[in-house]
C-alpha cells in the first residue's frame, strides 16, 4: 500500500535512530557520532557508526548503510512498507495509506491487547483481595513492592475468563496474542489461571508475551486434582518468537553494556535473583534451549556470556556448538559453578555473596566441562583415572582449536597421573571420531562473504567495496561539505573529484536542500557514500584560526590538474589541440601547480587552476 512521501519523511524525522539501534547493539558516543559492533557481521573492533543528527548508520567493515527504515528492514526482515509502519507505531504517527493492511492492524491490536493484559494482571496483584496468596508467596521469596513494580509482576485470578471479559477483544486478537482461546462451549477463556504472571518484553520494553507460575501448595493442603506444569508460557505469536527473545534484556541492557558481560539463566526468578544480588545484567531463555539466534542477539551487547544454570543443566548444555558460536560471534562463553542442587534463585535468596562469587569465578566453558568430568570420577584407582580421562577427552575433542586441545592434554594427564603422550594419542583418536565427516568445501560459516562490486537484483543498498574508494582528499572534502558546508561554499566544484561516485555525491549535495534529499536523489553508490561520510568526523577543527580546508582543496585540485594535463598531452599527440595553444596551457598549469602551496601566491594559483579546469571541461563538452 502506498504511503505518502511526506509521511515517510515524518517517520524518519520522528525516529530516534540511536535509541532504535541501541535496542540491538551497544552504542557508545564518540564525538558527534555513536559507535558499536556491527549487527550485520562478526567483528572484534567496532566499525559501525551512527549519525544521530542525520539519522544515518554506516559500517566501515561490511559497508552496510542506511537510515532507520533500512535498519528495520535488515534486522526484522521486513519490506519497506512494514518497516515504515513499525516505526510509525513507535513514534505514535498515524499513516494515511490507501488501505490499511490486515496484518498491520492485527499486530497493532495484539500489542495493545498484550499491554492491557499486563496492566490488568499487575493491578490485580497489587490491589485485589484474591491475590493475597500470591503476594504472600512473593514476599516469602524476598520480593517487595518496589521489585514487583519494577518487573511488572501480576496475578492471573482463578477464574475462567477474567481477562477476556476485561479486554473485550475479538477471538482473532485474543488468540493471536496468546492471551486466550475459545473453549468447547464457544466462550472466550483465559490462557492463564491462578498463576503469578511474568511479562516478557522486547528490547524496547513493549510487552510481547507472558509467563505464569503456579503457586506452590500450602503446607498440609491436599494434592491438586490434576497435575499442572510449574510454568506456562505464551505460545509463539506474530509479535513473539521464543528463539529470538531473552527475558529481562530490556531491563538488563544498561548494565550489560557497562559491565561487558551478560548472564544467561533458565528462568524468570533466576533473572530477578541476580538483580536483587546487585548484578542487573541477567537474562533468560523463554522455554527453549540457548541457540544460534540468542547468540546473534547477545553478541551485540557483550563479548562475555556467562551461563548460570544449575549444575546438572550446565552439564547438559555441554555441546560442541557453543565453540562454533564462540568463534562465529567472537564471544567468550563461561560457566558459573553453582553448589550442587541449587539454582540462582535459591542461592541468591540464601547467600547473595556466594552468587556474586560464582559469577566472578566463572570458568571458560571447556574448563568447566573438563573439571566437572574429573570431579565426578574416582581418581584413586587406575581404572577410575582412565575412565575420567576418557570422559574429559571426549569434551576436549569437541573444541575446534588444536592449540587449545593440546593445553588440556597436559592438565588431564597431570590430574589423572597418566603419560601425556598416551593422553595425546587418545585425544587424537577422539578427534578423528569427531571429525570423521568431511569438512564442507568452500567458505567456512565463520567467514564473511567478499564485498560485492555491483548492486544485486532488488538490492538498493549495495555499495562499492572499501578498496574502490581510494581518493582520500575527495572523502575528506565530502566530509567537510556534509558537516561544515559553510567552510567550502564557492570553493569546491564537481570537476575537482576524480572518483565518479564522489563527484556524483557532491553534485547531489549541490542540487539538494538537505542531506536527506541528496541521498534520495543520487545514485546507489553515491547515496551509500553520502551515508558513510555522514557518520564520519572531518579531520579538521572548525574552531581553529588556521585554515585547514585549503590543504584539502589543494590536494584535490592538484590531482584534478595532473589528470587534465595527462589528457591535454594526449590531445597534443593526437593533433586535436594546436601545439601553440596546448603548450601554453601546459606551461600555465605547471606554473600554477608549483605555486599552489605558496602562502603568498597560493590563492591566485588556485584560482588559475580552477579557471583552467573549468575551461577544459567546457571545451570537452563542446
Amino acid at each position: 500500500m502506498a504511503i505518502p512521501a511526506e509521511e515517510v519523511a515524518q517517520v524518519r524525522a520522528a525516529t530516534d535512530i540511536v535509541g532504535l539501534i541501541g535496542e540491538h547493539v551497544a552504542l557508545k558516543k564518540q564525538g558527534r557520532r555513536w559507535s558499536g559492533l556491527c549487527p550485520f557481521h562478526s567483528e572484534k573492533t567496532p566499525s559501525f557508526s551512527v549519525n544521530a543528527e542525520e539519522g544515518l548508520f554506516y559500517c566501515f567493515g561490511c559497508q552496510k548503510s542506511g537510515d532507520a527504515i533500512s535498519f528495520v528492514r535488515e534486522v526484522q526482515g521486513m519490506d519497506f512498507v512494514d518497516s515504515v509502519r513499525l516505526l510509525a507505531d513507535r513514534a505514535g504517527i498515524t499513516l494515511h495509506e490507501d488501505a490499511d493492511g490486515p496484518d498491520r492492524k492485527d499486530r497493532a491490536q495484539i500489542l495493545d491487547a498484550m499491554e492491557k493484559a499486563v496492566d490488568f494482571y499487575h493491578q490485580r496483584l497489587l490491589t485485589n483481595p484474591d491475590a493475597g496468596a500470591a503476594r504472600s508467596y512473593l514476599r516469602s521469596r524476598g520480593y517487595d513492592g518496589e521489585l514487583i513494580k519494577a518487573f511488572r509482576l501480576g496475578w492471573a485470578p482463578d477464574e475462567w475468563d477474567a481477562l477476556s471479559q476485561h479486554l473485550k477483544v475479538n477471538e482473532k486478537i485474543l488468540e493471536g496474542a496468546g492471551l486466550g482461546f475459545v473453549n468447547k462451549a464457544s466462550r472466550q477463556q483465559d490462557f492463564l489461571r491462578a498463576r503469578v504472571v511474568f511479562p516478557i518484553c522486547d528490547p524496547a520494553s513493549r510487552a510481547i508475551a507472558i509467563g505464569g507460575r503456579i503457586l506452590p501448595p500450602l503446607p498440609g493442603s491436599p494434592p491438586p486434582e490434576r497435575h499442572e506444569p510449574k510454568y506456562k508460557n505464551s505460545p509463539e505469536t506474530a509479535i513473539y518468537s521464543k528463539r529470538r527473545t531473552l527475558y529481562g534484556l530490556n531491563w538488563a541492557k544498561k548494565n550489560i553494556i557497562e559491565s561487558g558481560e551478560i548472564i544467561v539463566c533458565e528462568g524468570y526468578t533466576d533473572v530477578i535473583a541476580f538483580f536483587q544480588a546487585g548484578m542487573p545484567r541477567a537474562v533468560a531463555t523463554c522455554g527453549t534451549a540457548l541457540g544460534e539466534e540468542h547468540f546473534s542477539l547477545m553478541r551485540n551487547f557483550a563479548k562475555k556470556i556467562i551461563l548460570a544454570y544449575d549444575a546438572d543443566a550446565a552439564g547438559q548444555s555441554a555441546t560442541g556448538r557453543v565453540y562454533e558460536w564462540e568463534s562465529k560471534h567472537e564471544v567468550d562463553v563461561a560457566v558459573c559453578e553453582l553448589p550442587a542442587g541449587t539454582d540462582p534463585a535459591e542461592l541468591g535468596r540464601s547467600d547473595p555473596e556466594a552468587l556474586k562469587a560464582a559469577v566472578k569465578d566463572a570458568k571458560p566453558f571447556l574448563k568447566f566441562r573438563v573439571d566437572r568430568a574429573l570431579s565426578l570420577a574416582d581418581l584413586e584407582s587406575p581404572e577410575g583415572r582412565a575412565k575420567a580421562a576418557e570422559g574429559a577427552l571426549a569434551a576436549v575433542a569437541e573444541h575446534p582449536d588444536a592449540l587449545v586441545r593440546d593445553q588440556y592434554v597436559i592438565s588431564i594427564a597431570d590430574r589423572c597421573r597418566l603419560d601425556p603422550q598416551l593422553v595425546r594419542e587418545r585425544l587424537q583418536a577422539h578427534v578423528a571420531g569427531e571429525r570423521s565427516a568431511p569438512e564442507p568445501k568452500g567458505r567456512r560459516r565463520s567467514e564473511e562473504p567478499p564485498p560485492r562490486d555491483e548492486p544485486q537484483d532488488g538490492d538498493d543498498e549495495s555499495v562499492a567495496p572499501a578498496s574502490a574508494i581510494v581518493d582520500r582528499p575527495g572523502l575528506e572534502a565530502l566530509r567537510i561539505a556534509v558537516h561544515y558546508p559553510e567552510l567550502v561554499v564557492n570553493r569546491l566544484e564537481p570537476f575537482f573529484f576524480l572518483d565518479s561516485d564522489q563527484r556524483g555525491a557532491f553534485e547531489a549535495l549541490l542540487s539538494s536542500t538537505s542531506l536527506a534529499e541528496a541521498i534520495e536523489s543520487s545514485s546507489t553508490r553515491a547515496s551509500a557514500l553520502l551515508r558513510r561520510v555522514a557518520v564520519e568526523e572531518p579531520m579538521i577543527d572548525p574552531e581553529s584560526e588556521i585554515d585547514q580546508v585549503s590543504p584539502v582543496i589543494s590536494q584535490l585540485l592538484r590531482g584534478a590538474a595532473r589528470k587534465a594535463l595527462v589528457d591535454l598531452q594526449a590531445d597534443l599527440r593526437q593533433g586535436s589541440v594546436e601545439v601553440a595553444e596546448g603548450s601554453r596551457q601546459v606551461a600555465l598549469a605547471h606554473a600554477a601547480l608549483e605555486e599552489l602551496d605558496d602562502p603568498d601566491s597560493g590563492s591566485a594559483a588556485e584560482a588559475t587552476l580552477v579557471a583552467w579546469l573549468s575551461s577544459r571541461g567546457a571545451q570537452n563538452e563542446t
